[in-house]
């Protein structure tokens, strides 16, 4: 199996980065923070207990820091600065503060199953040093933080036109929206498992409120929350064409779209809905049935 499959894209769209006019030094900042971060809080933890959970504080955690990296190094118009680093910090404070919280609760005493799952698919292709690849795997996430994440902070924080355009309204609201939409359906399945504990029916497929028209509503939102992001992001792209090479400018823009590609894979097939479904179609009977009358992913209106 090529070891450098899943972390060559991020390291391209790293290289780009540093070799253009406007972030050579943020990517050079935000690179060396992502890898500092990632080997202490994950890397490390990973080797001693070969678990690969630990990125799950250290994505969100990476994704703050390229908030604080943007406010602290991008000369943009100030507002516009300042609102897509809260936006950032926001969007992995939040996610890095829960991850805290369920790591208390011993969490992370056992495996997760979407990295479990994981392993399945590396022993299927044939991967025979899995530690090693463990580590790579969760560099590249670490190197997705470093690159394709990390452009639509950058890219908006470098404009300098003193006022929001229309779209970038738009971008932003399309992200509210998406964190409303993940919420939400957090929110309904955590109380709907609630009240199935209570009663003795933890097998019970959710299948209430958004989870009624998808199967995976909050993977949904989180693409919205990054698709919003890269809506915001295009009228500063667009503001970029006189100070950057074209080859260099078109490779942008390529990468931002290149960004709902990714989180759409990242939610669907790598550590989101497909995993999640592998075992939840062997621990809740009714699954399969959910499966046949329910979208996995956008939403949509029940299927008979």
């Amino acid at each position: 199996m090529n070891y450098l499959r899943f972390p060559l894209p991020h390291l391209l769209a790293w290289a780009l980065l540093a070799t253009s006019n406007e972030f050579a030094t943020l990517s050079a900042v935000n690179g060396a923070v992502q890898m500092l971060l990632f080997a202490s809080l994950v890397c490390v933890p990973l080797w001693r207990t070969d678990r690969m959970a630990y990125v799950d504080i250290g994505w969100p955690w990476g994704v703050f820091a390229i908030g604080v990296v943007t406010l602290l190094m991008s000369d943009g118009f100030p507002a516009r600065v300042t609102t897509i680093a809260v936006v950032y910090m926001f969007i992995g404070g939040r996610m890095g503060a829960g991850a805290l919280v369920y790591w208390k609760k011993g969490w992370l005493d056992d495996e997760l199953p979407r990295y479990r799952y994981q392993r399945l698919r590396w022993r299927e292709a044939g991967v025979r040093h899995e530690r090693l690849m463990a580590q790579i795997e969760v560099l590249s996430q670490g190197f997705a933080n470093a690159s394709f994440l990390s452009i639509p902070a950058f890219v908006i924080a470098s404009n300098p036109t003193a006022s929001f355009s229309p779209l970038e309204l738009v971008g932003l609201a399309v992200w509210a929206l998406g964190y409303v939409i993940e919420s939400v359906a957090d929110s309904q399945k955590m109380l709907f498992l609630q009240r199935m504990s209570a009663a003795g029916e933890k097998d019970r497929v959710c299948d209430v409120g958004l989870w009624r028209y998808s199967r995976h509503p909050n993977y949904f939102g989180e693409w919205v929350v990054w698709f919003g992001l890269v809506v915001a992001a295009v009228p500063s792209w667009l503001a970029l064409r006189g100070r950057e090479s074209v080859l260099t400018w078109v490779l942008l823009g390529l990468a931002l779209l290149y960004v709902t590609r990714l989180m759409y894979w990242v939610l669907n097939v790598y550590s989101g809905a497909l995993p999640a479904e592998h075992y939840s179609v062997q621990k809740r009977p009714h699954y399969a049935e959910y499966q046949r009358g329910t979208n996995m992913f956008f939403p949509g209106p029940p299927k008979s």
